[in-house]
């Protein structure tokens, strides 16, 4: 296997895909959860006051991203009761939730350790998986310096793939995201369908903040580099569908991993580009990939569009 296919495969499922999940959740109802971004930020301030408890590394990553999704999931209901229940704009809703989160995690970064920086050392990579390493090739592929949270990326892959295109709700969720007002003449409750899908938006992206900590990160500064909005790009990449959505995270993920990695791949280093010329791969990469496929993604019919039962 070369070097390259190594390097994006073990960092596929770090944040990226995980608030894919959000948005493909999310969107499928039609909501617009970039409020998630905040909740980003307030579930990575919550698990970097766990990491630094004593208890086994891999255990906390469990429980932080348990509490990164309970944290996220709450958070997201504020968005949820706003723009379903009192029908306010969106875009209006999610951008004031995410200008108060990152003020009020630096205020508790502040309260709790007098500054907006919090460091933590824990070190959650598995170096190797006993026996499964041993497998010629796979083994080194996926089971030597991997995390924990890779193995949970796909089983959550696999899961969330049943669920919206093989059970009642997800056939539902389909339904209610291309045209709500037929879905609700079958007896579908749309509003209570559009909050528990944005609020299982809010999971994801608290699981993806703790991921993102955990894979990128050495202390808590309030800051997520784009990613939130990175994914975005994503979904419209993978024309809202799952299968398409993973290929595009594998992509991005790679120049996610070329931009932070660069110095240890020799032909890369030895072309002696600064380092900021690599930071800009994945957002380059972004406005390309937009440029040529935006016009060919299918969104949900519905998107965005606030829903009135009265208007049917």
């Amino acid at each position: 296997m070369s070097w390259g296919l190594s390097l994006f495969i073990k960092r596929l499922f770090k944040k990226d895909t995980y608030t894919l999940f959000k948005k493909n959740f999310s969107q499928k109802k039609v909501i617009f959860a970039i409020c998630a971004l905040a909740a980003f930020m307030l579930a990575i301030l919550f698990f970097v006051w766990l990491v630094n408890t004593q208890i086994h590394v891999q255990f906390i990553l469990v429980m932080g991203m348990m509490i990164g999704g309970l944290v996220g999931g709450l958070y997201a209901m504020i968005h949820a009761h706003a723009s379903i229940y009192m029908k306010a704009n969106q875009i209006i809703s999610a951008t004031a939730l995410n200008l108060f989160a990152p003020a009020f995690a630096i205020f508790t970064a502040r309260f709790l350790q007098g500054g907006q920086q919090i460091p933590f050392s824990s070190s959650f990579l598995i170096q190797e998986v006993p026996v499964l390493s041993q497998i010629p090739i796979i083994g080194q592929l996926f089971f030597t310096r991997v995390y924990l949270s890779f193995f949970i990326g796909l089983a959550l892959l696999l899961i969330i793939s049943i669920i919206i295109f093989k059970t009642k709700f997800g056939i539902r969720l389909r339904a209610c995201g291309e045209n709500p007002h037929a879905a609700d003449s079958l007896g579908i409750n749309i509003y209570k369908l559009r909050f528990v899908a944005v609020t299982l938006s809010g999971v994801f992206a608290g699981m993806g903040g703790v991921i993102f900590v955990v894979t990128t990160s050495t202390e808590f500064n309030v800051t997520v580099a784009g990613f939130g909005f990175l994914a975005i790009a994503v979904l419209i990449f993978g024309n809202w569908r799952p299968s398409r959505i993973i290929l595009a995270a594998i992509f991005f993920g790679f120049m996610r991993t070329i931009a932070s990695s660069y110095s240890i791949i020799p032909f890369l280093n030895d072309f002696g580009l600064p380092r900021e010329f690599y930071n800009m791969i994945p957002y380059i990469a972004t406005l390309v990939i937009l440029a040529f496929f935006s016009k060919n993604s299918r969104a949900p019919k519905a998107l965005g569009q606030i829903y009135d039962q009265g208007k049917r």
